[in-house]
């Protein structure tokens, strides 16, 4: 009952996540309308902070937060207050950043907000950390699951000297130049390409660890080494509009070509296990999983094109290409996985019409915008200009995307007092 009582807490912490979920797909739809009929008093890049602070803090970095704690640390030390204390701190830096960030912009309160929750990682890493240490995970049987784990909190620590060098860099007058976007650029690259993806393949690798499933473990040791050391100086592809030395370019291509190795790598690893986790005969998490999967896979081959001189130049001179991919990847690739993941164990369910519709009408929309915004650069490469009614069609998709997300979380509160635990007696009976 215990064990129960305490998954069921911590699925109260992914519907927090998810709620967060919920406001920045709002907040994404009013930047959108901004584009067909400009409301007064908005400022436009301050909402965008905003949108993408709470995007990447209050929904991927909490529902990570909580994949992590519910896969590899046990019951007796998921209850530590520790966790609760690093868990709602974090969310009340959320709130301040979503309030802050559209009254103000980068200022004082925002800034205070969004260094708060930087400190607060830090303390999840190390708290995180040594747990594990203790609990012997690295030398257990996830032990290749757990490489992954600690390359994203790695990747977490480094992404924070991003906007730890904002301030000298503002200081010293760089405001706006290319020193002040090649530092927020060093933030997003390694939270997106490094903890984010990094989480959610040590998410994939532990399911097959849980599951005791017979997969090649040189490949995926292969495959980890062929992503980690590609992940370094594959931050170079985000400087490349700069127009740098050669060599830049070449170390970029090597990176970005070291990442195709490794999805090669991957895709010759889990072929032959598609079909062979418990619940992924669930026909909306198949589909997630495969949603996210080929999102991955376009994820690789865009970022090894933006090696190429001509292509990286195009992708910093139209801005629709920039949002397509962020959205792809952040969307698309990580949040359908940790979706899906989380259905999988039990903790969301697509038990009720509202859920599958609610999931359907955002992955359509989510799908359909995609489309729209690269045909829409492909329009702007080709000399055609807009496309005819472009922001107002691009706005009436849009609708579908908070629509869609806020009948999923709402069917979650539906018929649940308790949590589902995955029905597998190996699962059941797991210290996990």
């Amino acid at each position: 009952m215990t064990y129960v009582l305490l998954h069921a807490s911590k699925r109260n912490w992914l519907l927090v996540a998810l709620g967060n979920l919920v406001v920045v797909a709002f907040l994404g739809l009013l930047l959108r309308w901004q584009f067909v009929a400009p409301l007064a008093g908005i400022n436009y890049k301050f909402f965008l902070h905003g949108h993408s602070h709470v995007a990447l803090l209050g929904w991927l970095y909490s529902a990570l937060f909580v994949a992590l704690l519910h896969a590899w640390m046990p019951p007796e030390v998921q209850q530590k207050r520790v966790y609760a204390w690093q868990f709602w701190l974090s969310q009340g830096a959320v709130a301040g950043m979503l309030v802050s960030f559209p009254l103000q912009g980068y200022a004082l309160f925002s800034i205070t907000f969004s260094t708060l929750h930087i400190l607060l990682s830090y303390w999840f890493i190390f708290q995180f950390l040594r747990d594990a240490k203790a609990l012997k995970i690295s030398r257990g049987q996830q032990q290749v699951s757990f490489r992954f784990i600690r390359a994203a909190l790695f990747f977490m620590a480094l992404s924070s000297l991003g906007p730890w060098a904002m301030g000298p860099i503002m200081a010293t007058g760089h405001n706006g130049d290319s020193l002040y976007y090649n530092a927020i650029y060093f933030y997003l690259h390694f939270q997106y390409n490094g903890w984010f993806m990094f989480a959610v393949l040590g998410l994939l690798f532990w399911l097959l660890e849980k599951y005791k499933l017979d997969f090649n473990r040189s490949l995926a040791i292969a495959f980890f080494w062929w992503m980690f050391w590609a992940c370094l100086p594959a931050y170079l592809l985000s400087v490349l509009w700069t127009k740098p030395p050669a060599l830049l370019y070449l170390l970029g291509g090597a990176a970005a070509f070291a990442q195709v190795i490794g999805l090669v790598v991957l895709l010759r690893l889990l072929l032959p296990l598609r079909t062979a986790v418990p619940g992924s005969g669930n026909s909306w998490t198949r589909r997630l999983w495969l949603l996210s999967g080929l999102a991955f896979v376009l994820k690789i081959l865009m970022q090894f094109a933006t090696a190429f001189p001509y292509v990286a130049n195009l992708a910093y001179q139209q801005r629709n290409f920039v949002i397509g991919y962020l959205h792809l990847v952040l969307l698309g690739f990580i949040s359908l996985f940790v979706l899906a993941f989380f259905v999988q164990q039990g903790w969301l369910s697509f038990k009720s019409w509202q859920s599958r519709w609610g999931m359907g009408l955002f992955v359509a929309a989510l799908i359909s915008s995609e489309a729209l915004l690269f045909l829409q650069g492909i329009f702007f490469w080709a000399g055609s200009g807009l496309i005819p009614h472009y922001f107002g069609l691009l706005f009436l998709i849009s609708v579908a995307l908070p629509l869609g997300i806020v009948l999923f979380y709402l069917a979650q509160f539906s018929g649940r007092k308790s949590i589902r635990l995955p029905l597998t007696p190996e699962l059941q009976h797991s210290q996990v």
